[in-house]
């Protein structure tokens, strides 16, 4: 398809079964990303390795409650650390966890995701919990496992581990992008809150050192704090940054909330929805249930990065749109995503947009997905892939349109450039 580079994870207790580096390695797991690794390298692909994808280890979380507790940053420390020693000659671009916000919110604020801890006024499935400071326990703990293994690499591994590409560690984060529900000067508040609780919580102690003003004004002493050496291990802990974006919301202000029903969610006071005050949506649904296509997001959500966070490296790691996998469909109607197409278009258009108009440092992207796929909690009823996946016929693989969009049309290197213009595939940014 000409694409240079290839994004994957690795899991913890496939190479680490214990999740304790000290009580012994699989040696089996090793091999087998060995290999995946080897494939990678000799189809002329650049590995981009996500170490953590929500897996914690079943044993770290029954030794003593996996990121609830502060044992784990050492833990992951100690299995980044294999990976960077085993792996780290051929994979440049490390990744130490994607999309934090994803495990503190839905694993420990609402419960849908392992371990399912949430308050049971949230959630009556979670058997434990507390939506009001686990969130923002987990919060901390990832930090500071993210923060332990950014400056073990630097220290060890970053300048040994050369060579046509020198070894870059980031993080990847996902984010909606708001937008205030009017022009007044509340709802723009209320727009920037939803955002400093979204990606702030991560971005600011990154690059600062210190949670955002406004989440440490609404969550008070619930929020944990940095020592002063752990600030400084925080602060600039990233060579790049992965962002994931898909859609975005308006936001306003809402009611004082009840004190006895506290949670990360609404810790913010503001409502977010898709619609404006006259009832029309941000823009057109697509599949899964909290996605709206509104392009101009990933714009804004780039230049915002850009101005507040000191003009960081950025790639956009996940983007791209799902549609329901209605059974009803022959292969050939599903194949033909121009809807698909239009929306990679769009939010292309925009990101170079970022790069060319606003100088944002954006140097590559990440299209979602390669393959039709397992989604998580709506499973293999959502299909977000550049190929079509047969789950009726031994999983046969198909390139739907938008594959071939991106192999023969936007892809093809340019014959000449323009001074006046920047020349992508066959589209232009002028």
């Amino acid at each position: 398809m000409h694409f240079n580079a290839f994004r994957f994870s690795i899991s913890w207790s496939r190479v680490i079964p214990s999740g304790r580096r000290d009580e012994g390695v699989n040696e089996e797991g090793i091999k087998f990303y060995d290999n995946v690794i080897n494939e990678v390298v000799n189809n002329g692909l650049i590995p981009f390795v996500t170490i953590f994808h929500w897996d914690t280890p079943q044993a770290l979380e029954d030794k003593y409650g996996g990121f609830l507790s502060r044992n784990i940053v050492d833990d992951y420390r100690d299995y980044a650390e294999l990976l960077f020693e085993r792996f780290g000659s051929r994979v440049k671009f490390w990744m130490t966890f994607n999309e934090p916000w994803a495990l503190s919110g839905f694993a420990y604020d609402d419960g849908l995701f392992a371990p399912g801890r949430c308050s049971s006024w949230v959630n009556r499935q979670c058997r434990a919990g507390n939506s009001a400071t686990e969130p923002y326990i987990v919060a901390h703990h990832l930090l500071l496992a993210h923060s332990a293994a950014v400056n073990l690499y630097r220290e060890k591994y970053q300048k040994s581990q050369t060579g046509e590409i020198n070894g870059k560690i980031g993080i990847t984060l996902f984010t909606f992008w708001f937008e205030p529900l009017s022009n007044r000067s509340i709802d723009i508040e209320a727009s920037r809150t939803a955002l400093d609780f979204m990606f702030g919580l991560w971005m600011d102690p990154l690059t600062y050192g210190r949670y955002p003003r406004r989440v440490q004004e609404l969550v008070g002493d619930r929020l944990l704090n940095f020592t002063d050496k752990e600030t400084e291990m925080l602060r600039k802990s990233y060579d790049f940054l992965g962002l994931q974006y898909y859609t975005s919301y308006y936001a306003k202000p809402n009611a004082p909330i009840d004190p006895n029903y506290i949670r990360y969610k609404t810790d913010s006071r503001t409502t977010v929805t898709a619609y404006d005050y006259e009832g029309k949506p941000i823009g057109p649904p697509a599949y899964s249930p909290w996605f709206y296509i509104f392009p101009k997001g990933i714009r804004h959500l780039l230049n915002y990065t850009k101005d507040t966070y000191q003009d960081p490296i950025i790639y956009i790691t996940e983007n791209g749109v799902d549609r329901y996998n209605n059974e009803s469909r022959t292969p050939e109607e599903v194949r033909n995503d121009t809807f698909r197409i239009n929306y990679y278009k769009e939010h292309m258009w925009h990101a170079l947009g970022s790069l060319k108009n606003y100088n944002v440092s954006l140097k590559g992207y990440f299209a979602w997905s390669y393959l039709d796929n397992f989604e998580w909690n709506i499973g293999y009823t959502s299909r977000f892939g550049l190929y079509y996946v047969d789950y009726q016929n031994n999983l046969t693989r198909s390139p739907k349109n938008s594959a071939n969009w991106f192999k023969h049309e936007f892809l093809i290197k340019p014959k000449s450039s323009s001074k006046d213009s920047r020349k992508v595939g066959r589209y232009y940014i002028m």
